[in-house]
């Protein structure tokens, strides 16, 4: 343990590292430029993630029938006789999609109307696509409709198992070599992989690109969110989870905002892999973790570090006792030279339940959250607002969800609003589509809720995982995330053997990813834990270290950066 002098306690106070980073100003200017910093790459995440609402979107279709043209009546005929003549009505009176006649429907010329008796055969020439919205998306690039929009589907699919597989091994290497140079690794080939997804000249190879364009946001994903958190103190911690949160919220309007002027699935690509190239630059700026560099026994780089988030937060009058030498001292369990594995994470009872329970949310969180982003049709609105709805109503979302988590925890927070989503989801399976303004509503509130367990399952996770394998943690859960939302594009075709079964297996998989929740451990007002030992041996704040760790509330976290001396 340490013995730190302080202006604002008692100078033989002994302090383990989560105090000693408290000292340095729990939540300050060097907070705030490591936030921002990360900010630039951040936004990017949610952009590629959602990027298929737009990219992959499907426009008004048929069958081109130009191949019926015989050189007689039918090249006389308007564009409308020609669509009556040439492609057969649905039951609810829409032309098909994926149908047409052998031969024109000469006979019923005068009355308009198809006849039974006319062989209809899948489209033999290709279709024409609505070009009023979307300039050109991967279905239009590929004809990936009617038969062939499964392929569609898999384009999620293929990328989201990109970034199940990036994020163990993101998670891993993190763990062994350090957030920072995983960052950048991740920044330059995340750039790599999305210009070369955007120049795909074939649907093989832009499959391929954005399954390594997947793989490579992975590591952004979990490491900027892990770096974040090991470097705010536990006064504040809640208030950094929130806050780094709200990139994602402001990636989501962001995506919306350049698709609706850039409509074009190539461009849309560069465009919102851009912010990409102001990170690269930045990076130079980003700080390594303290917390890693400690649990590595790394203790001049960590005290090179904590002296410098001392001087920006103007609290080095505070540190002057700190030395590499006590800053080794603050930690209760001595560092061993030991390199830890995924391994690891199923060694000891507690770690192996925790794990577990943890793999189970994190799968249902990330498949209903995208089974609900990635089906936004059907609520009458257009595509773009319908998604701005979704992405605006999260920014109230997290506040309020703040002061739920002050009160009461995760736990609460996590089981709560898995449950409520699960019963939106439930809600809407009963209301028409013609009482589009209810299933708005319902789907938009639903839709807040899934945001809510996901930005709650974020900073759950980086709390319950000791520091040694904490990137391993969150690799593995991610790579169970990846997994739910891997499959959740693909539960849309079960529509097909029944019209609901889709809801209710998103609703299902909400319902039962909340009750697992519940058995996880709380964390409010606890250490983050820096050994496995922690974990079987955990240990809360008692009066005194409460005394000395006094609660921050968000007007102080606000006032803390500007701060002076």
């Amino acid at each position: 343990m340490v013995k730190v002098s302080s202006n604002d306690s008692n100078p033989n106070i002994e302090m383990k590292f989560e105090e000693i980073l408290s000292e340095t100003g729990g939540f300050g200017k060097f907070q705030i430029k490591l936030f921002l910093i990360q900010f630039l790459s951040r936004i990017t995440v949610p952009c590629h993630f959602l990027l298929n609402i737009f990219m992959a979107a499907v426009p008004d279709h048929h069958c081109n029938i130009s191949s019926l043209d015989d050189g007689g009546i039918f090249r006389n005929l308007t564009l409308e006789q020609k669509m009556a003549v040439g492609i057969p009505v649905e039951q609810d009176g829409s032309l098909s999609s994926c149908q047409m006649f052998s031969q024109p429907n000469y006979p019923n010329l005068s009355g308009w109307k198809s006849r039974n008796d006319t062989p209809v055969v899948g489209c033999q020439t290709g279709w024409v696509y609505d070009n009023s919205i979307f300039k050109s998306t991967l279905v239009t690039e590929w004809d990936l409709v009617c038969n062939r929009k499964g392929m569609n589907k898999a384009t999620a699919t293929i990328f989201f198992i990109g970034v199940m597989f990036g994020a163990p091994v993101f998670g891993f290497l993190s763990d062994r070599f350090g957030r920072r140079p995983l960052l950048l690794a991740s920044y330059l080939s995340s750039m790599t992989f999305a210009v070369l997804s955007a120049s795909s000249t074939s649907y093989v190879m832009f499959v391929i690109m954005r399954f390594f364009t997947g793989m490579s946001l992975a590591g952004i994903s979990i490491i900027s969110f892990v770096l974040n958190v090991e470097w705010f103190g536990i006064e504040c911690r809640t208030f950094s989870g929130i806050i780094i949160s709200l990139d994602w919220t402001v990636g989501n309007c962001f995506l919306v905002g350049i698709a609706y002027f850039v409509n074009d699935w190539r461009m849309l690509i560069l465009a919102v892999t851009s912010p990409l190239i102001l990170a690269v630059i930045a990076w130079r700026w980003l700080p390594e973790s303290a917390r890693w560099l400690m649990a590595c026994g790394k203790a001049d780089a960590a005290h090179h570090y904590i002296m410098q988030c001392a001087k920006m937060n103007n609290r080095t009058t505070c540190m002057t006792s700190i030395t590499p030498k006590t800053l080794l001292e603050s930690d209760e369990t001595k560092y061993e030279d030991k390199k830890y594995t995924f391994v690891d994470l199923f060694r000891t009872p507690n770690i192996k339940k925790l794990s577990i329970c943890l793999g189970i949310v994190w799968y249902g969180v990330a498949f209903t959250y995208y089974g609900i982003s990635l089906n936004i049709s059907g609520f009458g609105l257009n595509l773009y607002l319908t998604q701005f709805i979704f992405a605006s109503i999260e920014m109230p979302m997290k506040i309020g969800l703040y002061f739920f988590l002050e009160k009461a925890g995760r736990r609460l927070g996590e089981t709560t609003a898995l449950l409520l989503t699960g019963v939106c989801l439930l809600i809407n399976m009963f209301v028409t589509k013609d009482k589009w303004v209810i299933r708005t509503v319902v789907a938009v509130v639903g839709k807040a809720l899934s945001e809510a367990s996901f930005t709650i399952i974020f900073l759950y996770t980086t709390e319950l995982f000791p520091t040694v394998i904490r990137s391993n943690g969150v690799g593995f859960t991610s790579f169970l995330a990846r997994l739910g939302v891997s499959i959740s594009p693909l539960v849309m075709l079960l529509e097909d053997v029944w019209h609901l079964l889709p809801q209710v297996t998103y609703c299902a998989v909400a319902i039962g990813a909340g009750l697992v929740a519940s058995l996880l451990p709380e964390t409010l007002n606890k250490f983050l834990p820096e050994f496995i030992e922690d974990i079987e041996k955990p240990r809360t704040i008692n009066k005194e270290e409460g005394d000395s760790l006094k609660k921050i509330t968000l007007t102080e976290c606000y006032h803390n950066l500007f701060k002076s001396g």
